[in-house]
């Protein structure tokens, strides 16, 4: 989706795409072909009685070039990058309604697990860390970061994810917003980003 409340992270995502556009990537952006968990007016932060489609408001940050999250092969990349914003954790997953006992979206779990069983390099940031704890914390001990697991409940708002990665299996390191935590074993790379309330640039 398009928007941190009810979906992506505009400004993760865009840095994302320009990061690994400046790098010499080839990036291909997909998102389910479902409903939103809900819509949310981003001036107001209520809830809107309206419904949107995920890969629909995708397209908003693609520029119109998004595929359905159920196309996405993984043979075909080298990586896979998943960016925060609340979309993770309502549409990609059900953490921001049932925490450590969340599901995660079916198309999505495929393609975590054929990219992880072909050893490619899976990224994550934000709160969609959560999405491995749930899919590789109890089976591989994934180790990944959200953040700050206590702090200023200004500038760490969402630090309870951590105990939530942990309950799910996972071994969570604190790092401040320039951090990045690196699973060497599993090849999966975290890093808080908009977990903290700081500048854009930061």
């Amino acid at each position: 989706g398009a928007g941190v409340y009810d979906g992506s992270e505009i400004t993760e995502a865009v840095s994302t795409l320009v990061h690994l556009s400046s790098s010499g990537a080839a990036v291909d952006i997909f998102a389910p072909d479902k409903y939103q968990m809900h819509v949310v007016n981003h001036t107001s932060g209520e809830e809107m009685d309206e419904k949107r489609n995920v890969l629909v408001e995708t397209a908003r940050i693609a520029r119109g070039a998004v595929s359905p999250l159920a196309t996405l092969d993984a043979s075909s990349y080298d990586a896979l990058v998943v960016p925060g914003g609340f979309g993770a954790a309502k549409n990609l997953s059900t953490f921001a309604t049932e925490g450590p006992e969340m599901s995660v979206d079916e198309d999505l779990a495929k393609a975590l697990d054929a990219f992880k069983s072909s050893s490619k390099p899976i990224g994550l940031c934000c709160i969609a860390p959560t999405i491995a704890a749930k899919q590789f914390g109890k089976s591989d001990n994934v180790k990944l970061t959200v953040g700050m697991s206590s702090g200023d409940e200004a500038v760490w708002p969402y630090s309870g994810a951590a105990e939530a990665c942990e309950a799910m299996g996972a071994t969570h390191t604190d790092v401040d917003i320039d951090g990045v935590v690196v699973d060497i074993e599993n090849k999966i790379v975290t890093s808080p980003a908009y977990m903290k309330n700081a500048a854009p640039h930061e």
